[in-house]
């Protein structure tokens, strides 16, 4: 367990000689000989099936300069009232980015979780928890894998801060109270591009990648992209392995008025032996010390595997000048098998504690859809871009488990104690059948929605006004017996935004916008009827500046929200609410020609209110820090063509793990290095890269609160270190 490290330390350590040596030689060779510099290799992806397009790189190439708002369509950053930042294809690579989370590492308004279950990527945006079955992909929730997503499948993220209830409709699973997260798909750029990498790192993880991208005919009208990967290996936690292979293909046509966009794709993603969360055992009141960075104490016959087959088809026609419609369906279906054991810490001082197994299945089936009309016309000196837009979602879930609760085996976090597979006792929990899992619920989301953006004083003032008429219905069915407990109510949600535009460098933002999820269902009880509550309506106001110097940005925004709590145990309403006030700076772009920036610092207050609970009122919200920063600096020596050198730090305030505020988890800080070099070898383009995560190989306690009140400790990934080639032919 311990030699793992160092052979791959040392493995990068003789990678970035071999890169230092080659850019040196490189750079001799340039004083000593007439070579022409590299060429700039510049990759525009098409338009996919939307006019607008990608929204073209920033300075640095790092970021976007704006990203999709919604059913608004995509904006430039300073012609919206929202917070938007759209992460590129470029920086994925150039960290060696393999997840969503793996992305968002660089954004200081989200924080990295794991959610309820098994391995689930979570993400907290401004303090909320957004599940990854919440991702939209193109603009339509839940498409891709809902556990875990490769960056092989997508093209940027883009990350929509505060509630979009008007813009994106209401989340299947009710996140999007903080933030939305969509991934952009990839597309035949207007080169010819044929790219293979290869990589690997610590654990004996090795990794393969192919992408492939033409554009066909005399006017270059029909794009196909396909992206196919392989991982196998361990991981820098002893004993973990992941395995993974995907296949996807992309394609586009476009005509003077029509444009056609389709994607197919297959992932499956295979875990063993992967480190668990540490839950906090009941009456515990203080925290456990943190084991070794890379120990593991997840029992040998743990497994977590997820296949997913995914497909969307989206087309616009603009049927006059100024008057475009489109239209999007989506599909998805998914097969999960779980063999588990999480841990529960029972003593925080000598880290005793015990698992139990814990074995689930699960299908889901996923249709989602829109159609809509966008366009403009003026009254008077107003000038209107307007869309009407209708929007429908359903998925149907299986699921099946056995959960041997009172059966547990004895272990330890400083020294596990492995257990062979434990047989189900007759007192197991069960539900449905694990090899044909029972129908569990049937969710149906259907909305329309009606917006005006008025351009006025000669287009220096934007205000958007609309509002989203939203029906939830939600079928529960229960385990075995399929007896059914119904949700249905609807919600309209207003949408208010305003932007100044003092000049073209400096704007000012403001808006009102509504989050909505599902309200609880009240069973039948004291002689009362079984009753179900109202959706639960969270409201964010939001000031905020945004400046554009040409080659660096930045932005800064004051917002609040307020969430309804969910219902209680033991109430017959939901109690209170979660207040969360913050500040969001933010930087993106060059400092100076080959010196890049990308970070910012948000501060949070929380508060929990009208709780009736003397335990939890006024505290802080479970799991959100007061301060959250990221600090990220790329420099491309000048001295030596082609190298790059980055540099991130990450820091997060301390968290409590409960609700009551008694246990406190502390903040930590991290460093990540990276290189980069690019070089030319006999007419093929190479671009070799290394990187160090968690340089200082530090214990911390990732995250707290993926789901409520259960501690759902996660210790954070110990030094990692990835290397790889890719080559462009």
């Amino acid at each position: 367990m311990k030699n793992k490290k160092p052979n791959a330390l040392a493995l990068a350590a003789a990678l970035n000689c071999v890169l230092l040596s080659a850019a040196q030689a490189q750079s001799e060779a340039d004083r000593n000989a007439a070579v022409t510099t590299l060429p700039v290799v510049t990759i525009n992806a098409s338009a996919d099936a939307s006019a607008q397009g990608l929204s073209p790189s920033y300075a640095g190439g790092q970021v976007a300069r704006g990203g999709r708002a919604g059913i608004l369509g995509s904006k430039d950053n300073l012609d919206t009232p929202f917070s938007i930042t759209a992460y590129t294809n470029e920086l994925i690579q150039d960290r060696l980015a393999k997840s969503v989370g793996e992305v968002l590492q660089n954004d200081a308004s989200v924080r990295v979780a794991r959610g309820f279950g098994n391995f689930q990527e979570a993400y907290f945006v401004r303090g909320f928890i957004l599940s990854s079955d919440d991702i939209a992909y193109n603009g339509l929730y839940s498409l891709l894998p809902r556990q875990y997503i490769a960056t092989e499948l997508f093209e940027r993220v883009e990350v929509l801060r505060g509630a979009s209830a008007f813009l994106m409709g209401a989340s299947p699973n009710g996140g999007g109270i903080g933030g939305n997260i969509n991934l952009l798909p990839k597309r035949a750029p207007n080169e010819a591009l044929t790219r293979l990498t290869v990589g690997g790192g610590d654990g004996g993880q090795g990794n393969v990648a192919m992408d492939v991208a033409r554009r066909f005919g005399s006017d270059k009208a029909t794009g196909l992209r396909v992206n196919a990967a392989y991982r196998d290996g361990g991981t820098a936690i002893a004993d973990e392995k992941n395995k993974l292979g995907l296949f996807a293909v992309g394609m586009d046509w476009r005509s003077r008025d029509v444009r056609l966009s389709g994607d197919i794709g297959y992932q499956d993603n295979k875990l063993e032996r992967s480190r668990t969360s540490v839950t906090l055992g009941f009456g515990l009141t203080a925290l456990p010390a943190l084991p070794e960075a890379d120990s593991n104490f997840a029992q040998p016959w743990t497994y977590s595997n997820e296949r997913d087959v995914f497909g969307t088809l989206r087309g616009e026609w603009d049927v006059a000048q100024d008057l475009t419609a489109w239209a999007a369906w989506g599909m998805r279906r998914n097969d999960e098998a779980n063999s588990l054991a999480n841990l529960t810490v029972t003593n925080a001082a000598n880290g005793d504690g015990n698992t139990s197994r814990f074995d689930n299945t699960r299908q889901e089936q996923i249709g989602t859809g829109e159609i809509g009309l966008r366009g403009k016309l003026r009254t008077g000196s107003i000038g209107h871009e307007w869309v009407a837009s209708a929007a429908y979602f359903k998925a149907k879930n299986h699921a099946a488990y056995i959960w041997d609760y009172f059966n547990t085996q004895a272990t330890n976090l400083y020294a596990p104690t492995y257990s062979p597979l434990p047989a189900f006792t007759a007192g197991a929990f069960k539900g449905n059948n694990l090899a044909d899992p029972g129908l569990t619920a049937v969710t149906e989301l259907s909305s329309f929605a009606l917006g005006d953006t008025l351009s006025l004083l000669d287009g220096s003032l934007l205000v958007t006004l609309g509002a989203r008429y939203q029906k939830l219905s939600v079928d529960e069915y229960a385990y075995d017996t399929q007896a059914l407990t119904p949700y249905d109510m609807d919600r309209t949600s207003p949408v208010f935004g305003a932007v100044y535009k003092f000049s073209r460098q400096l704007s000012a933002y403001a808006n009102y916008i509504e989050g909505l999820s599902r309200g609880s269902t009240i069973a039948a009880a004291g002689g009362q009827p079984e009753r179900m509550l109202p959706p639960y309506v969270s409201k964010q106001k939001e000031l905020g500046l945004k400046y554009d110097a040409g080659r660096i940005g930045f932005g800064a925004a004051a917002f609040s929200t307020d969430k309804p709590r969910a219902l209680a145990i033991g109430q017959a309403a939901p109690q209170g609410e979660d207040e969360h006030r913050g500040l969001e700076l933010n930087v993106y772009g060059e400092a100076s020609r080959g010196l890049k920036l990308l970070g910012g610092i948000t501060w949070l207050d929380t508060t929990q209110r009208d709780t009736g609970s003397a335990a939890t009122e006024g505290k802080r919200t479970l799991g959100v820090p007061k301060t959250q920063a990221n600090l990220g600096v790329e420099w491309e020596v000048a001295a030596i063509s082609g190298l790059a050198l980055d540099g991130r730090l990450s820091y997060t305030g301390g968290v409590y793990a409960d609700s009551a505020n008694t246990i406190a988890v502390p903040d930590w800080t991290r460093f990540d290095i990276g290189a980069r070099y690019l070089f030319e070898l006999k007419g093929t383009l190479l671009t070799a890269r290394a990187r160090i995560d968690n340089v200082a190989n530090k214990k911390y306690w990732a995250s707290s609160g993926g789901y409520p009140d259960q501690g759902y400790l996660v210790i954070g990934a110990p030094r990692t270190v990835n290397l790889s080639l890719s080559a462009d032919f």
